[in-house]
């Protein structure tokens, strides 16, 4: 289907992060080209929005759709929370550079298998996305990729040659496209990168400018604080090198408020420009054998794990010599077999345990906790992942301080792979309107398109996204104020959102009514700096495409 000439979006209230209006919306050529009364020309197509609200399409700042995006099923729960862009690449894990073969094998669990990427760096992972999905895809450089197809399996850091070839990655791809890179230190290869390392590879990021997302080491509760030491670290062994300030982004950070806004602040002090995500559930997800299995396990072949796993002896010591660690996890305590569930397990022997916790599991198995869990490791060639619980998640007045917060923007860690996924993937970004505007007013209409559109949108340089203005472009969400609302929950974590019926990407609508338009309007975003909102129509883009820009410092590399 060809997009028509205009697109009039009618009757509706335009929510943006600078205030509300009750205006058309007059959509061309991908751009919004009018705010204001609209006569509708015959061969105009309308949406009608009369008790609707009318905001910037969502950027969700941290989404693990790498490989999933392809899928109807993932467009449409992402658009029906008015989701029209994701950031991927995340956690120092997914396919480009190289030919994907680690995440496929490592990260399969979280971010699926990508059968569209054939190798090509950040510009083949891009390309990609054009044409192939209804959403946007941005990317982040992951270093733990960037480290492996350098380093393989070592654990040892890297030599001088080894760091300038993974710089010289690191720099392509930021040529490429890229918005950043994302670092992943609980994870391998992440867990052997030291903070110098990691630095070398933020000197192109930085001079490019783009941003550093990182998915801290050692914590996010109230030992967050080793976690933030290191930011400040790399943030200054990279402003020593690169002469440029590095921007920095921390993942799914929920700390105690208390933590969480004094760390930010120490940061700002020190002149570090940090922002964060963080999304409305008390409970994590992730890798069962990131929680259960050492770093120096890990990073080994898959079969050599299991092996492993097999042996009486080597499972032994795991269980007297890692369990009590993760026994002594602030987060887990002694109870994590009853705090800790299945959400994807690949075995389909182990598929009557989705859902269930690993105590449930191993008592219906008349098994040992650990034992059991084990099991389905081998099972599953460690393609598992699972729910965390945590023993003092985030009260209903925590997370309203955190949310207040201008340095945070929306982000849903979403992971589409398993039968009985967290909730968080379907439900987030309804979940923020439904909890923090309509039911707790913690948060206003403006305040929901600025933390969830306009400020992910800028700081990950999307170009000119974010805003409903007069050359901008038109990805846009149209809300009823009444009836949005997330429907799924931890027991039936599939549900999708309502309330959220019409979605436009760049002009083109890809969800009608409900449903799932036949358009793929959605490509690859490259980076693009945002225009300045206080000078909307200084420099209005020519098109819908974004034009990857760099800075001076970078040519001069």
């Amino acid at each position: 289907m060809t997009a028509p000439t205009r697109l009039v979006l009618r009757g509706g209230t335009i929510a943006t992060s600078d205030g509300m209006r009750e205006a058309d919306v007059e959509v061309a050529n991908g751009l919004v080209t009018k705010v204001g009364a609209v006569v509708p020309r015959r061969t105009d197509r309308v949406i009608e929005c009369g008790g609707r609200l009318v905001l910037p399409g969502f950027v969700d700042a941290h989404s693990h759709a790498d490989a999933r995006f392809v899928d109807a099923a993932v467009q449409r729960a992402l658009l029906r929370q008015g989701v029209t862009s994701i950031i991927t690449g995340q956690d120092g894990v997914s396919f480009a550079p190289g030919d994907g073969t680690f995440s496929s094998e490592y990260f399969a669990a979280i971010n699926g298998e990508h059968s569209g990427y054939e190798g090509g760096g950040v510009a083949g992972y891009l390309a990609s996305v054009d044409g192939a999905s209804r959403l946007n895809v941005a990317y982040l450089v992951p270093a733990g990729t960037v480290r492996w197809e350098v380093c393989g399996r070592t654990q040892e850091h890297a030599d001088p040659t080894q760091l300038r070839r993974m710089m010289r990655l690191t720099r392509m791809g930021m040529r490429e496209g890229a918005v950043g890179l994302s670092t992943g230190l609980d994870y391998v290869p992440g867990s052997f990168q030291p903070a110098d390392e990691i630095a070398a590879l933020c000197d192109p990021v930085a001079r490019a400018g783009g941003v550093y997302v990182t998915h801290m080491r050692g914590g996010y509760e109230t030992n967050s604080a080793a976690g933030i030491a290191e930011i400040a670290e790399i943030t200054e062994l990279t402003r020593e090198k690169a002469d440029a300030d590095l921007r920095v982004h921390i993942s799914h950070f929920h700390a105690p408020p208390e933590i969480l806004i004094g760390q930010l602040d120490a940061l700002a002090r020190a002149g570090i420009d940090a922002t964060f995500d963080a999304y409305p559930y008390g409970r994590g997800c992730s890798l069962l054998s990131m929680l259960l299995l050492p770093p120096e396990l890990s990073i080994q072949p898959t079969g050599a794990v299991i092996r492993t796993l097999a042996d009486p002896v080597d499972r032994e010591r795991l269980r007297q010599e890692w369990i009590p660690q993760i026994e002594q996890n602030p987060g887990l305590g002694p109870e994590w077999p009853d705090m800790v569930s299945f959400a994807h397990i690949a075995a389909p022997s182990f598929g009557w345990a989705h859902g269930l916790t690993v105590a449930q599991a191993a008592a219906s198995a008349g098994c040992d906790a650990a034992d059991l869990a084990f099991d389905v490791l081998i099972a599953s060639a460690l393609r598992v992942n699972v729910v965390m619980a945590v023993r003092h998640p985030r009260t209903v007045s925590e997370l309203a301080r955190i949310f207040a917060d201008s340095r945070h923007m929306g982000g849903s860690d979403g992971i589409f792979v398993g039968a009985h996924p967290h909730p968080r993937a379907r439900g987030t970004f309804a979940k923020f309107l439904r909890d923090l505007v309509v039911d707790q007013a913690i948060w206003s209409w403006s305040d929901a398109a600025r933390h969830l559109a306009a400020t992910p949108a800028a700081r990950f340089s999307l170009g000119a996204r974010g805003h409903i203005a007069p050359g901008w472009i038109a990805d846009l969400a149209v809300v009823d104020p009444d009836a949005v609302a997330d429907t799924a929950t931890y027991d039936r974590p599939l549900g999708e959102a309502v309330g959220i019926d019409d979605v436009i990407v760049a002009g083109t609508p890809v969800l009608v009514n409900g449903e799932l338009a036949s358009t793929l309007a959605g490509r690859g975003l490259r980076r693009s700096p945002t225009p300045r909102w206080d000078t909307p129509h200084a420099a209005p883009p020519r098109s819908t495409q974004d034009h990857t820009t760099q800075d001076p410092k970078e040519r001069r590399q």
